[in-house]
């Protein structure tokens, strides 16, 4: 069989999009919202949401005696306000793994619970090298030396209050996505880049007038960075769950940012072997280019479903990001390959 023509203008505008859309983990609902506007327009497809808020898809197949489920997460790394300073600035809880020193200098947006946006930059406490000197670079950065300085006339507690800020409001950072080159730069790429592959994997395929062989459910969900996404939301029968989540670049690893990657190791375990060695033969028949690797500091959210008892059997794919959890970057190529891999995986 062959393979739908990826849409590659859709593929990078739909990106684009999401990474445009603030969705830090706890605060997804606009980035769930997106998906499920993208998907909408597509014949085939049922919706519905989960209780903790993902977006679950139902795909009916030419057959439905063996459902398959993906998963991907619309949810990214963010922070919350832990404290309005005295001087007006806000501290931060971070939302998900990444360092302070990977978003010093980038601008946020601080969402109240009133709905007002403000704008604002994380920075050092001791910004300014002409008054703190070689303390600036000698800080530690850690949740005590890092602020949010506010675009607003604060000074205070009371004027900070004003704006309507309280504690608990999320803080998105500014992604910055760039296109050149064929390469996609932001932050957030994992995982929108995934949820981007799923969408461009649906409209091939129904584009063609096509359906998938077995009954698939997509589950875009959005508690993934803080490790539980889709410890629920999997339908008790589906038994293959394919987890598609950005692939980790860097020394000692064979994925790169040209070639989807298929994990079959992370800091969980091995995935199931007999899965994954199907999805490479997909890969080879189709001639999609990909790497194999192991991940030492990952998890996904196929394994959250397996440590919740979920009983399928589990893969990862995704392409190449370079510098995860920090300025990411990835090429179309990536991009297209891991959506290919998508619909081999559908259609077969």
């Amino acid at each position: 069989m062959f393979l739908p023509k990826v849409d590659t203008t859709y593929l990078i505008n739909i990106l684009s999009g999401l990474l445009n859309t603030p969705s830090p983990t706890g605060f997804a609902e606009a980035g769930i919202e997106f998906a499920e506007n993208a998907l909408k327009p597509f014949a085939g497809l049922t919706f519905c949401h989960t209780r903790k808020g993902a977006l679950l898809v139902k795909w009916e197949g030419q057959r439905s005696d063996h459902p398959r489920a993906l998963t991907a997460h619309v949810d990214t790394l963010g922070a919350m306000v832990k404290e309005v300073k005295n001087n007006g600035r806000l501290k931060l809880t971070k939302i998900g793994g990444f360092a302070w020193n990977t978003v010093e200098g980038e601008g946020c947006t601080v969402f109240t619970q009133a709905g007002a946006e403000i704008r604002g930059a994380l920075l050092l406490t001791k910004a300014s090298s002409h008054v703190y000197g070689g303390a600036t670079n000698e800080t530690k950065r850690d949740d005590d030396s890092m602020e949010v300085r506010l675009d607003a006339r604060t000074s205070s507690v009371n004027e900070t209050n004003a704006l309507g800020i309280q504690v608990g409001d999320f803080v998105a950072f500014d992604p910055r996505v760039e296109v050149v080159n064929g390469f996609v730069r932001s932050r957030h790429l994992d995982d929108k880049a995934c949820v981007a592959n799923l969408l461009t994997s649906v409209k091939a395929i129904t584009d063609a007038a096509l359906k998938p062989l077995q009954t698939t459910y997509l589950l875009i969900s959005n508690y993934e960075e803080v490790g539980h996404g889709a410890s629920t939301g999997i339908p008790q029968e589906v038994e293959d769950l394919l987890a598609v989540d950005m692939a980790a670049v860097g020394e000692g690893q064979t994925s790169d940012e040209y070639h989807a990657s298929i994990c079959v190791k992370d800091s969980g375990g091995p995935y199931h072997h007999g899965f994954s060695k199907q999805l490479r033969k997909l890969a080879d028949q189709y001639k999609i280019p990909y790497k194999v690797d192991i991940y030492p500091y990952y998890g996904s959210d196929g394994e959250a479903f397996w440590r919740a008892g979920g009983d399928v059997r589990l893969a990862l794919i995704g392409p190449g990001v370079d510098a995860s959890h920090n300025y990411e970057r990835t090429h179309e190529d990536a991009l297209v390959a891991t959506t290919n891999w998508i619909m081999a995986y559908l259609l077969n």
